[in-house]
């Protein structure tokens, strides 16, 4: 309910403007007189709602003006603050004593208090005078804080809710961006190899590798790049990847999996090993003449899900946990990709294999379609 009253900024002022001079009348007049003075007249409650209800009629007009002064500079919105305050508590206080001297304190007792008090009438009529228009403008000018305070926190809320929008809208076309980089990477790898087996004059393997290479193609297409899968799924579209690749290699190229079951059901980004194993054939496998071994690990550990892959080629030398002089979009994009999804709760890290090839890990917050239901 209150979620529905702040989303509806016509019902929010009229529930803050009828309910502020209600408490107005009931606490800051007739409450304060009460607590003040050992005894009140019975008609004081009807003349403090009354005068309530005053103040509340003229102060609703500066809610018009204040709008049409709203997209003006500054120093006009400033002034137009000053003198419809002004103006609002002026009137208000000649209301309130012509109530107060015409239908309460009626003009002929007011005279003879006059003239029973002498000089003295005078100089507590000037200080009740003054203190009564003090007191008045300060609450027009508390409505009109109130009224300006209010509309310039609905302003910053937009403002934020739409610069919050636009970042997610920016972190969701960097992620695309990177996902999509890969695709026409591998697809450019695979064709080549495609090319080579036509010229090579080997159909079959050729045939079979289209007909693969569909297959992969049509996963990547069914599956948004925003959505996140479960490891099961990543290595179902990983081997629809390696079955590409086994095309070439056949008996070269061997994968093992060393996966705990409660990691099977761990959420991922989708297609985040392939640019990985990719890039483990292409640096480590493809250079050895005997093929190689690819070897994926994955563990649940400490509420963060461990993902372990390496390959037994020829490896390389790292600089302080880098390739130098790298310029492949697979380790790069999988960075990135990793960053911008989750901050500083995850890790990416190379080293190398014992006793040759490279070792890829990673470290990101273990969640499952169960943690997120």
């Amino acid at each position: 309910m209150i979620k529905d009253l702040l989303k509806d900024q016509s019902k929010l002022f009229w529930v803050l403007h009828l309910g502020g001079w209600l408490l107005w009348a009931l606490v800051a007049k007739f409450g304060y007189t009460v607590v003040l003075l050992p005894e009140v007249p019975p008609w004081y409650f009807g003349y403090c709602m009354l005068i309530s209800f005053i103040g509340m009629l003229l102060s609703l007009p500066l809610r018009y003006i204040y709008r049409f002064f709203w997209d003006r500079p500054i120093w006009m919105q400033a002034l137009a603050f000053i003198v419809s305050s002004f103006a609002a508590s002026y009137a208000w206080m000649h209301a309130r004593s012509y109530i107060y001297v015409g239908w309460i304190e009626k003009e002929k007792n007011m005279e003879d208090w006059y003239e029973k008090m002498g000089d003295a009438a005078e100089v507590y009529s000037k200080m009740s005078y003054h203190e009564t228009y003090t007191i008045a403008f300060i609450v027009m000018a508390a409505w009109s804080a109130l009224y300006f305070g209010i509309k310039y926190y609905q302003i910053f809320q937009e403002v934020q809710k739409s610069a919050l929008k636009s970042a997610a809208m920016a972190h969701e076309a960097q992620l695309k961006m990177l996902r999509y980089q890969l695709n026409p990477h591998f697809l450019f790898n695979t064709l080549n190899a495609i090319s080579t087996l036509v010229l090579e004059q080997a159909t079959e393997d050729a045939n079979r590798m289209v007909t693969r290479l569909s297959s992969f193609l049509r996963h990547s297409l069914d599956n948004d790049p925003m959505k996140m899968v479960t490891l099961k799924q990543e290595l179902q579209a990983l081997q629809l990847y390696l079955d590409i690749e086994k095309v070439r290699f056949e008996e070269r190229l061997t994968l093992e999996l060393d996966i705990e079951g409660q990691a099977y059901q761990a959420l991922i980004p989708s297609l985040l090993l392939q640019p990985l194993v990719e890039n483990a054939i292409k640096y480590g496998i493809a250079r050895s003449v005997e093929g190689g071994c690819l070897k994926f690990a994955a563990r649940v550990f400490a509420g963060d899900l461990l993902l372990e892959l390496s390959d037994d080629g020829p490896g390389v030398e790292l600089v302080d946990g880098q390739i130098p002089g790298a310029n492949g979009v697979g380790l790069r994009n999988t960075r990135e990709r990793l960053a911008e999804l989750y901050g500083s709760h995850h890790s990416f890290r190379l080293s190398e294999t014992d006793p040759h090839g490279l070792t890829i890990r990673i470290r990101i917050p273990f969640e499952s379609k169960s943690t997120n239901a």
